[in-house]
């Protein structure tokens, strides 16, 4: 064949490749007409929803909100405890996580299930279950040990707020961090551990190391949700002004009473706030383990 015919064929095979793909577009663009109009409907709220609230307020109704003693007070004790929930979230979820996805033992479906109690219950119902544990004996002792030691009781105190932020909080980084050891590999473990390397060593030299990324992304989503607790707080820890009051519990005080500037204004900061930890996963390159959880 010379090289003018071999010139030919390839021509007119790319011609009916390029027809075939229109066609096939052609035919696909239903399809993706719906889709893109479904999906554009939860977007278009969302942006909606936004510009409503920056149309409500303005920038000197924000800077009066952040001037206010009440409010920050409440960013204070909101920065305070989302970091020490979030913490003790990733401290919680590293053994749970690791634990979860390296073994098998008897009644782990079952724990398993336990452990997104969390995820699926409404929030109300955590902080009134954590108000009725600590009405027991065994939860007034906890409280009198804690008072001895510390100073202040837990329940309807500062300590409350951590508490029912991480009880919540810690479900997410549980699943974010046995998701994250499912995606790594035993082999190099086993090949620490055949050099010699006790199990601790091996899981500390080797795999944790490799759950960087899904370490950090267990910290920013834990303590993004703990940023945005609201029932569980206004159940075990009231909502008490410059007391228990966080972000979440000033939007509430505010609406009720008639303050809604200083409550969008507030909102707006925990987007910001949110957009903020949202971007640090991405960073991070961490999206599959955050996919894999929610």
């Amino acid at each position: 064949m010379s090289g003018r015919e071999g010139d030919k064929n390839r021509g007119s095979r790319a011609g009916r490749s390029d027809s075939g793909g229109f066609r096939r577009w052609a035919s696909d663009r239903g399809f993706l007409a719906a889709l893109i109009l479904v999906g554009s409907f939860y977007v278009i709220m969302l942006l909606a929803m936004l510009a409503a609230d920056l149309t409500w307020t303005s920038p000197g109704h924000l800077l009066t909100a952040l001037a206010s003693e009440e409010i920050q007070y409440s960013i204070k004790l909101s920065l305070l405890s989302c970091t020490l929930a979030a913490i003790l979230s990733v401290w919680v979820a590293v053994p749970i996580g690791y634990l979860m996805s390296r073994f098998n033992f008897f009644g782990k479906g079952l724990i398993d299930a336990v452990l997104d109690i969390p995820i699926v219950l409404p929030p109300l119902v955590v902080g009134l279950s954590l108000l009725v544990l600590f009405s027991t004996a065994a939860g007034n002792w906890v409280e009198d040990l804690f008072e001895s030691v510390f100073g202040t009781r837990i329940t309807y105190q500062i300590p409350s707020v951590v508490l029912a932020q991480f009880m919540v909080a810690c479900a997410f980084a549980v699943r974010t961090m046995r998701a994250t050891f499912d995606q790594i590999s035993v082999r190099q473990e086993d090949v620490a551990l055949t050099l010699g390397c006790s199990r601790f060593q091996a899981f500390w030299l080797v795999t944790l190391p490799e759950a960087r990324n899904g370490l950090i992304t267990a910290l920013t989503l834990a303590w993004a949700r703990s940023l945005g607790e609201f029932g569980p707080i206004l159940v075990f820890s009231g909502a008490t002004r410059m007391k228990t009051e966080v972000l979440p519990t000033t939007v509430y005080l505010e609406m009720t009473t008639g303050s809604i500037e200083a409550a969008v204004a507030v909102s707006i900061l925990m987007v910001v706030c949110a957009v903020g930890v949202l971007f640090a996963i991405r960073h991070f390159g961490s999206d599959r383990h955050l996919g894999r959880v929610i």
